[in-house]
């Protein structure tokens, strides 16, 4: 995840050690834990969840307009041109048959 914000405030001395404690013990930095408390807050108390079912939706409709490829074989991405142009061509004939 590429960050680009900058958020600071000022917290009781006690506390700040008791974040470079467990980030020492969790072996991460203070900031990842913070980030991590702060997710995890954010997703129990349902902030998050509205925009997640928000994306669901978005990825759902882009998929119905966009359509899907599927492929178990290795080189789908090879290949992937070429079927995105076949599919867009099999539409429009179907759209052109009607």
């Amino acid at each position: 995840m590429n960050k680009t914000e900058v958020y600071s405030w000022r917290v009781d001395t006690n506390l700040k050690n008791a974040l470079e404690r467990v980030a020492h013990t969790e072996k991460t930095s203070v900031a990842k834990l913070l980030d991590s408390i702060v997710r995890s807050w954010l997703q129990e108390s349902s902030w998050l969840k509205g925009e997640d079912e928000q994306q669901q939706r978005l990825h759902s409709t882009a998929q119905e307009c966009f359509g899907t490829l599927s492929s178990g074989g290795p080189d789908l991405a090879t290949l992937a041109k070429e079927r995105v142009r076949r599919k867009i061509r099999e539409r429009h004939a179907g759209i052109r048959a009607h």
